[in-house]
């Protein structure tokens, strides 16, 4: 493990694994059959490739799309790693010299299809290398419980017969326990280490809407994100033509992707998404699971996906990298309806796919949190009372007052309708309707009809799919028929609370994410300008930006601003490839773009000539006003007017920044940075467990640097 630290450092640039991975790379080195489970974004790749870096051998990894396969390989080759994969879309020249470096040793990593690896020929020539181990990603797809089953996935049970000693390894981000058993059972896995992370993505802020004007619901949501990516999912063809064509025609740049497009052209689209040639992909389902790029920052459905697995695997193509990101879904009762008749065969597999559109349906009209549902259906607790990253907890919704009346009405109508009946008639009774199967089955005559007549049909029917969505109903059979359940008979008796919320208002309360640890300190005119350095670069080498660095590592170049190559490596991320490849050229960037004034010329808060609100700010603070009484009269937001203080600071010389920063807090940097040092606030901001915002932090170090100019930042305390 302690080579396994070196080669993180040496190739991804990362100083720690992030939770489970050290786990599953160990269980990899030894031999051991593994199954691991880790939500998109969580680092599921460098379980298998970091160890495959350090064993000797081949490993050769399962994987479901040539673009998926492409994307990994440039990755890799991009860090230094010896990788390559072997699939239709190479030519004969190309094959034969993948297939040399197999026979020469010199491949660490080779991706294949399914359908490729079991062709006996194949398995019998690279039977003839020194296997490593097999890693099959996506193994989801092996479970016929699971969302995206392939038959083809079956046939990989012959693995553990033909290399009885070589360890196989599978991967998902999606998997309930039924699938995980699945997975384990179809791949003839050897008393398997099993390790499931946390399905939470704290960074996703999921918002569901019923769709009305649907142009302008998307478009709002664009317009939250501009210039960045987004994936807008539809559920018919048509759909795809027809929305990608008003966002065209209103000034977006967007793409269509369906499978009635020919395989050129979704190619083309596909990849000129990747590359960020457009910023808005409009995609049938058809559409993601090859896509690794990282920076999407929203994820907007037009329509209800299929299951809850559908939908969190789709709407996890947003945030991988771990930054912000929006996941929106636009539905209509009428989706349901559509799913239903699409599921034409009957039996067991039938009965399957209802319950589960169920529960997506229970999803959309619940008024509980987003994040302890979702995580709860993959059978995992969740601990916060409030997430502050859905629509719910975020109070978009207007709650009901009188929500245990309300409910006492519904289902007592319910037991009083024989439990026989659906939501529709239900809704049709409790507002008093005088349609003519309600009379002639005289259940006009019942005590709970038009018990809540003076309420609007469609409050009543969302609060019916919301008692339903909280279990206190549940749907059952064909058609639907509404039964109480023991919690709803608790709910009756009085002996329990519940929430409902209006279905028809919203809140006018503008939603925000919650805050990221840490806030958002970067430069932004400089972290655009990296992006069209890192495009650029990316050009040149027909590689999506991505390869060259993530969004995350050009946050911290802009916030921190390196100007020298050890400072650069000090950033999370850039390994020593990267470095030689691209440090100079983005170093020379960030020196044009902001250039770093300091006595010693190590990297310190940037000194900018002081004109408009700068100087406004410099005469504030000279006056004593706080920070957020400079941010509020300048009219700039107090990350900015953070970073003018401290440039302030440092233009001064001041060295205590008690008028700022409170002692208790200066003294845990103080003691920090004697251990990490001054080159960089990041060292410091992970040594604190992220407990004091980087904006905090630059403030006391710029009053360190001032206290001690001629320290050896890079070295101290090391």
């Amino acid at each position: 493990m302690e080579n396994l630290h070196h080669i993180l450092k040496k190739y991804w640039g990362f100083d720690s694994f992030r939770p489970l991975q050290e786990q599953a790379i160990a269980s990899v080195l030894s031999g051991r059959d593994t199954l691991v489970v880790l939500p998109t974004g969580g680092g599921k790749s460098l379980c298998f490739q970091a160890p495959a870096v350090a064993m000797p051998g081949l490993a050769v990894v399962i994987s479901p799309l040539i673009s998926l396969m492409k994307d990994q390989v440039d990755h890799l080759t991009a860090c230094g790693v010896p990788a390559a994969c072997m699939n239709s879309s190479l030519s004969s020249q190309e094959r034969r010299a993948v297939e040399d470096r197999i026979r020469e040793g010199s491949l660490k990593l080779l991706y294949v299809a399914p359908e490729r690896l079991v062709i006996p020929d194949f398995l019998e020539r690279i039977g003839r290398s020194a296997i490593s181990f097999f890693a099959i990603d996506e193994a989801h797809c092996i479970s016929s419980w699971g969302h995206d089953f392939r038959p083809e996935y079956r046939r990989l049970q012959i693995l553990k017969g033909t290399f009885p000693d070589v360890g196989i390894h599978a991967y998902t981000a999606t998997a309930t326990a039924q699938v995980r058993d699945d997975i384990i059972r179809e791949l003839h896995l050897q008393a398997p280490e099993v390790l499931v992370g946390s399905f939470d993505r704290p960074n996703l802020q999921y918002r569901v809407e019923r769709r009305g004007d649907l142009l302008s619901q998307v478009v709002e949501v664009i317009a939250r994100h501009p210039a960045e990516s987004g994936i807008i999912y539809c559920i018919s063809r048509k759909n795809v033509d027809e929305l990608c064509e008003e966002l065209t025609v209103r000034g977006h740049r967007a793409l269509p992707y369906h499978a009635g497009m020919d395989d050129r052209s979704r190619k083309c689209n596909q990849e000129a998404f990747v590359h960020e040639q457009v910023e808005i992909i409009v995609a049938t389902v058809a559409f993601g699971m090859g896509i690794d790029k990282p920076n999407i920052r929203y994820v907007i459905h037009t329509g209800i996906p299929k299951s809850l697995e559908h939908y969190v695997q789709e709407s996890g193509r947003a945030g991988r990298d771990g930054l912000p990101a929006e996941c929106c879904l636009l539905f209509s009762d009428g989706d349901l309806v559509v799913w239903r008749r699409l599921l034409s065969e009957d039996g067991p597999s039938r009965q399957i796919a209802l319950r589960k559109l169920d529960d997506m349906a229970d999803y959309c009209h619940s008024g509980l949190c987003r994040h302890k549902t979702l995580v709860s259906y993959f059978g995992e607790e969740y601990a916060k009372e409030n997430c502050t990253g859905c629509d719910n907890c975020q109070g978009v919704r207007e709650g009901v007052a009188d929500s245990l009346i309300i409910a006492q009405k519904i289902l007592s109508c319910v037991i009083r309708l024989g439990e026989r009946v659906g939501a529709e008639y239900t809704t049709a009774v409790l507002t008093g309707s005088r349609e003519p199967r309600v009379i002639e089955r005289h259940h006009d005559k019942l005590s709970t009809w038009g018990i809540l007549s003076t309420v609007d049909k469609s409050k009543v029917r969302g609060w019916i799919d919301q008692l339903a969505a909280q279990k206190y109903l549940e749907r059952d059979g064909e058609f639907r028929v509404l039964r109480v359940t023991d919690s709803g008979r608790r709910v009756l008796k009085g002996e329990t609370s519940l929430h409902l919320t209006d279905p028809t208002v919203k809140s006018p309360r503008r939603t925000k994410f919650a805050p990221v640890a840490g806030g958002d300190s970067r430069d932004t005119a400089l972290f655009e300008h990296l992006r069209t350095v890192r495009r650029r670069i990316a050009e040149k080498l027909n590689v999506p930006p991505f390869v060259v660095f993530a969004d995350t590592v050009l946050r911290d170049l802009s916030s921190q601003r390196p100007t020298t190559t050890a400072t650069l490596r000090l950033i999370r991320g850039i390994g020593e490839r990267k470095i030689d490849q691209f440090g100079e050229e983005f170093l020379r960037a960030i020196r044009e773009h902001a250039p770093v004034e300091t006595n010693d010329g190590l990297p310190a808060v940037q000194v900018r000539s002081l004109t408009g609100a700068r100087r406004k700010a410099a005469d504030l603070f000279k006056q004593g006003r706080p920070l957020e009484e400079v941010a509020r009269l300048i009219e700039r937001a107090p990350s900015t007017v953070s970073q003018y203080l401290a440039e302030f600071i440092q233009r001064e010389g001041i060295t205590d920044p008690t008028p700022w920063v409170d002692q208790l807090t200066q003294n845990r940097i103080r003691s920090s940075s004697v251990h990490v040092g001054l080159a960089a606030l990041k060292p410091i901001f992970e040594d604190l467990k992220g407990e004091i915002p980087y904006d905090t932090i630059r403030l006391v170090v710029a009053c360190l640097r001032n206290e001690n100019p001629t320290v050896n930042r890079v070295g101290e305390g090391i």
